[in-house]
């Protein structure tokens, strides 16, 4: 694995339009930046209350990138970057003997296999993928009926299970929303994974998002956020957001848009980011939220010629490795690999790594929760955005945004029985044991606390106790 990538950055990319390298990820070097950001409102609660993850478990996730139908992103990306930065040896592979196409039998296998296991993610789209053509319109090299078939292969079998988000238009050239031709220049500045974003406004990258979004609403593909491509909205990282806020509303009326730019290995806290939440009190709400990934591409690599390593994630005797660290602190552990490594050109390597993590996490721990982006942007936005009120026998709520199974913790010592009451509604809490056995609908006594685990409605709802 390169030392630097297209995820990565340097100090001067934002000084000088500068050098990004590769696909896969490391840290950030200037973690101001990355937080440049705004949270927007905040309700206040007291700190007799605590909003816990969903049902006391630590999310976990897979972010797929570089992922389309049918086409290898990196057999027709690589020698568009090479053209693009001819002096760099990590873009002069063999890309002509990789494998063209990433056939729909292996989304099958690899679908199949991750449903039977609960693993959930998000699976990148590329809409026009490396200039190829388009899926919505045609692909060349492949007849309208596999474009159709492959389409809808990730429609009945993805989706349940994954987010689908478009990794921008091409993935290399930056298109032309007027014409839908690539622009002639195929300098870095022409590139989505490098400085065409530079100085652009909130409406500008709006509208090349939007675009992107467009194209896989035309082929009934549901899309509730954005995957950034390289280093696409590095320095304009405000905008990146708002934009992506916009662009998710505007196509597809998107609730709680969210979106994949960043990715952090070190001690930096990778728990999902609210931003910009505005109009909580009232009808209308507003938040987009940041989801943080906590790996390197250690599967395959961008390229599918990169060998992976599952202890990098978690050693073969369960006790160490990047996700044994993050899950032991709680927050949202979540994966990151490229569909051309996960494939790797017909040898399936990184589908092998990754089929060896899983079952390393499935037999270390016992209290972890598989979740789309989407599920964890939606949780998380209840998480920091309802307004809690404590009292001596009723917990008050009002939520701008509903959330499924809704952990609250408070110091009640002396609860024997509890319900949720919303509207016209109310539930009647069963009493399990543990923490770990929460689900929807039950509560349990820990110590001096009581925790209720309920589906969170939006708007106004209580939780209340009878005295034993």
């Amino acid at each position: 694995m390169s030392k630097h990538s297209r995820r990565d950055f340097l100090r001067t990319a934002c000084l000088q339009t500068a050098a990004l390298s590769g696909i896969a990820t490391a840290n950030w070097l200037f973690p101001s930046a990355a937080r440049a950001q705004a949270p927007g409102e905040r309700p206040e609660r007291g700190d007799a209350v605590q909003v816990l993850n969903p049902r006391g478990r630590v999310p976990v996730s897979l972010i797929i990138d570089d992922s389309t139908c049918l086409v290898n992103l990196a057999h027709f990306g690589m020698p568009q970057f090479a053209q693009t930065f001819p002096e760099r040896k990590d873009y002069q592979k063999p890309w002509k003997s990789w494998s063209r196409e990433i056939p729909d039998s292996f989304v099958r296998k690899f679908g199949e296999w991750c449903a039977e296991q609960g693993v959930k993610g998000k699976y990148s789209i590329v809409p026009y993928p490396a200039c190829v053509g388009w899926l919505d319109r045609y692909m060349p090299g492949w007849s309208e009926r596999e474009l159709r078939e492959s389409v809808k292969l990730v429609r009945d079998l993805m989706t349940p299970n994954w987010d689908i988000h478009p990794e921008m238009v091409s993935h290399t050239r930056v298109i032309d929303t007027k014409t839908g031709r690539p622009y002639p220049d195929c300098s870095e500045k022409f590139m989505e994974n490098w400085g065409w974003t530079d100085g652009k406004s909130v409406d500008e990258l709006a509208d090349y998002m939007s675009y992107a979004l467009r194209i896989l609403k035309n082929v009934d593909l549901a899309c509730e956020g954005i995957t950034t491509p390289g280093g696409f909205g590095n320095c304009v990282l405000a905008e990146l957001a708002q934009a992506t806020f916009q662009s998710c509303r505007d196509v597809y009326g998107t609730e709680i848009p969210h979106y994949f730019r960043h990715l952090f290995t070190d001690d930096q806290s990778v728990a999902p980011r609210v931003e910009y939440a505005a109009g909580l009190d009232g009808p209308n709400p507003e938040c987009v939220v940041s989801i943080i990934g906590c790996t390197g591409d250690w599967f395959g690599g961008w390229d599918g010629d990169t060998p992976g390593d599952a202890d990098r994630f978690i050693t073969s005797d369960l006790s160490q490795g990047r996700m044994v660290d993050v899950i032991g602190r709680g927050e949202p552990a979540i994966m990151v690999c490229h569909w051309p490594g996960i494939y790797f050109n017909g040898r399936e390597h990184g589908f092998q790594v990754l089929q060896e993590v899983v079952q390393r996490l499935h037999r270390r721990f016992d209290h972890l929760i598989w979740m789309k982006l989407g599920e964890i942007s939606r949780y998380w936005a209840a998480k920091e955005l309802t307004r809690i009120t404590v009292g001596p026998d009723k917990v008050e709520l009002n939520a701008p945004f509903a959330a499924p199974q809704y952990t609250v913790q408070v110091p009640w010592t002396s609860a024997a029985a509890v319900y949720v009451a919303s509207g016209n509604s109310k539930q009647v809490l069963r009493l399990v044991g543990r923490i770990s056995d929460l689900e929807a609908g039950t509560w349990c006594r820990t110590g001096g606390n009581a925790t209720f685990c309920f589906d969170l409605e939006k708007g106004r709802s209580e939780i209340r106790t009878r005295s034993a």
